[in-house]
Parts: C-alpha cells; sequence; structure tokens
C-alpha cells in the first residue's frame, strides 16, 4: 500500500471495534436494568443498544484507519474541486 504513514494491526482495529461495541451494549444493559422497563420500551432501549454499538464499531474503525492510512480520499476531493482543504474556500 502507497501512502501508508502507520502501521494498523487488523487485530488491535476489530478488539476496539468490538470494545467499542461492548461498552456500548453494556451500558445499555445497566440502563435497561435500573429502570426495568416494560417489553415495548425495554425492545426500544435494547434496539437502540444495538444500533450505538453499530455506530460505535464504525466511528472507532474510521478514525483508527484514518490515523494509521490518512485521510487522502477526502482531501484529493477538495482539492479536485478546487477548495481549500482546511478552509474549505474555493480558490
Amino acid at each position: 500500500m502507497s501512502g501508508q504513514r502507520g502501521n494498523l494491526s487488523f487485530a488491535t482495529l476489530a478488539l476496539a471495534s468490538l470494545g467499542a461495541a461492548t461498552a456500548v451494549l453494556v451500558l445499555t444493559t445497566i440502563v435497561i436494568a435500573l429502570l426495568e422497563p416494560g417489553p415495548v420500551p425495554g425492545l426500544i432501549i435494547g434496539l437502540g443498544g444495538v444500533v450505538g454499538a453499530i455506530a460505535a464499531m464504525g466511528v472507532v474503525s474510521t478514525r483508527m484507519s484514518r490515523r494509521a492510512f490518512g485521510d487522502s480520499s477526502g482531501t484529493s476531493r477538495r482539492r479536485e474541486a478546487g477548495t481549500d482543504p482546511e478552509t474549505g474556500a474555493s480558490s
């Protein structure tokens, strides 16, 4: 891979992503245990926890990948469009 700035282990990426998802699911479990909602509100809270876990995995993996390999995709698109990547102003 050309342009690689850092070293990203797939094991580290997987563990960090799963750790973030686990943290969200543990928090959801604590909320359900403390509130003791009925079946429908409990289901809604649980589904919200699953969505939150998926979102946390995505955010963590994206941030780790961009930190390791750089954000060349967004920067190059802005340069091709004639805008300054830092300010977004047209040149």
